[in-house]
């Protein structure tokens, strides 16, 4: 019985291209693409439409975080020990549900959802001002697209 290599030759030649397709490089002089920034790992976006919320408890909640202790692990637009703000206003819709577990998981702290970084508890702020603080942080994108 005689093996003949030519059909496996065929085969290998046919995988290698498939796996090579679309991986080409621009033509000279060709502008390549901008980077543009992932969302899927780091972010996981939760899907759903924004609530309207009062303008008040977002200007509340943005004052509250400035005099908090918030700006020790996170930053507006990148990543710190913990995520940006504009990472969770990305992750989270702006909905009361979302608002409100987000305001526990200030107050009593909490790990796992962004990494392996641990958010400390602030266990004397009270309910309305940590809601006030997680509107502000959900309404990041709608402030900056007016």
């Amino acid at each position: 019985m005689k093996i003949t290599l030519y059909p496996i030759s065929w085969l290998f030649g046919i995988l290698t291209l498939s796996f090579c397709q679309g991986k080409s490089n621009p033509p000279h002089g060709a502008l390549k693409e901008k980077p543009t920034r992932k969302i899927g790992a780091y972010v996981r976006e939760i899907k759903g439409y924004d609530e309207e919320v009062a303008k008040e408890t977002i200007e509340r909640g943005k004052v509250m975080i400035s005099y908090s202790d918030c700006y020790s692990c996170h930053r507006e637009d990148r990543k710190a020990i913990g995520p940006s703000f504009k990472d969770i206003d990305l992750r989270y819709p702006r909905q009361q549900v979302f608002i409100r577990i987000l305001a526990q998981r200030i107050i009593h702290g909490g790990s796992g959802a962004w990494g392996y970084a641990t958010m400390s508890s602030h266990p004397k702020l009270n309910s309305s001002d940590a809601e006030a603080m997680v509107t502000y942080i959900l309404s990041l994108a709608s402030e900056s697209t007016r």
